[in-house]
């Protein structure tokens, strides 16, 4: 299950590290190259979880005993406890995530749910890891041979007998051998460099620091993370307010921390936008097309994205309605965001408030704006997210103290 390797050579000679010195380690994970510099020492299940933000690869005994953290290193398990990411330069790597997506789970995945095999789920990736390489190195594995073969990997929820029958009938079903990880693509990873020295890379034409030209941006597949719609009644003419929707630079310099940096050419711009949660702080490059700017709808669609340092990533299909009322417009913002990395880690709920407040800071820069003929001043700086939070519950008591008074 483990594997044992030569140091990483350049040439014929090995490559030492001083104490506080970082290697460069270039390995492909899930299908995507990545770029990491570590210090010698960091595991590879430390390099996935912390420098990329791969966290369903489990972290149990760190001795090589309970399999928590097995991973699939050049077709074959292993334990990442047990390796140093620099031992892997040139690898392919796949982690759990790698395996299946959620609107097209691996066999294996299907059957572990479908036969109960999981319970807390903590063992799970290590036991799906382990179920795909002795399915796929010894099909011919029997029932009986099972309990010896998967005996790599400690379910503390005691469920193997149901684990088993997960592994045998995804044997049964797959006579011919079990498919490949059908998560394994070219794609930009989960993130999460947590301060310290981790990048994440794809192959592009541009030179780096150059932003992208022609360049099509495509939403990912099934549910967004959160889908947010915001109805605001501004005082403002609707032609007062169009005129900002009109204006590309204006609108942008409407969305809290936000900047428009350049204009690309046919609709195209790149830009960046920071947010912070607490001590994280994220600062997202990226990318937005518009795709419909339409007076007579008082319509305008974007679609954008984003990556920051870490690999945290966002993708957005972004409407904005504008509609004349006796009182002035009211303006409603319809978004689908997909999250990915660390800023998917504060869970829907708290993300989707952080995205109303954000969409609702929005409306009022946009009626500043339509009032002034400018977009409010922005120092750029980070919004925090939990200070929108905090105004979100204070509003919530305020319309539940409210209700109750009604009563």
């Amino acid at each position: 299950m483990t594997s044992t390797r030569e140091p990483v050579q350049e040439g014929l000679r090995p490559v030492r590290a001083e104490a506080g010195e970082t290697v460069e380690v270039r390995f492909t994970v899930n299908g995507t190259p990545a770029v990491l510099n570590l210090p010698a020492r960091v595991t590879l299940v430390d390099a996935l979880r912390d420098h990329l933000g791969l966290s369903g690869t489990h972290v149990g005994c760190e001795h090589g005993v309970c399999g928590m953290c097995t991973v699939l290193v050049d077709g074959e398990a292993a334990r990442a406890c047990l390796l140093f990411a620099c031992q892997l330069d040139g690898s392919e790597i796949v982690t759990v995530e790698g395996l299946g997506r959620p609107d097209d789970l691996h066999p294996l995945q299907e059957s572990f749910g479908r036969n109960h095999a999981l319970q807390c789920g903590f063992c799970t990736p290590g036991f799906l890891l382990s179920s795909y390489d002795l399915l796929s190195s010894k099909p011919e594995v029997t029932d009986e041979e099972l309990p010896a073969e998967l005996s790599g990997v400690i379910c503390r929820c005691t469920g193997y007998r149901n684990i088993l029958t997960a592994v045998s009938e995804t044997r049964a079903a797959h006579p011919g051998g079990i498919p490949e990880p059908g998560n394994c693509a070219r794609r930009a990873l989960v993130g999460r460099s947590g301060g310290q020295s981790a990048t994440v890379v794809e192959e592009r034409a541009e030179p780096p620091g150059e932003p992208a030209r022609n360049v099509e941006i495509v939403l990912p597949e099934g549910d967004p993370t959160i889908a947010v719609q915001v109805d605001t009644a501004l005082d403002v003419p609707f032609d007062e307010v169009w005129r900002v929707l009109d204006d590309v630079h204006v609108l942008a310099g409407c969305l809290p921390g936000a900047e428009l940096t350049e204009e690309l050419g046919e609709q195209l711009y790149a830009g960046r936008a920071r947010v912070a949660v607490g001590p994280i702080k994220l600062s997202f490059h990226g990318i937005a097309r518009v795709l419909e700017q339409d007076r007579e709808t008082g319509t305008i669609r974007v679609l954008a994205q984003g990556q920051d340092t870490g690999g945290a990533q966002t993708q957005a299909d972004i409407t904005l309605r504008a509609r004349a009322t006796a009182a002035g417009t009211e303006l409603r913002a319809d978004a689908a965001v997909h999250l990915t990395g660390r800023i998917a880690q504060f869970g829907r709920a708290l993300a989707g408030d952080i995205s109303r407040r954000m969409f609702e800071q929005f409306a009022d820069s946009v009626r500043h704006a339509a009032t002034t003929g400018e977009a409010p001043q922005q120092s750029h700086a980070a919004p925090s997210a939990l200070r929108m939070v905090l105004g979100t519950l204070l509003d919530r008591i305020k319309r539940i103290g409210r209700s109750r008074g009604g009563k």
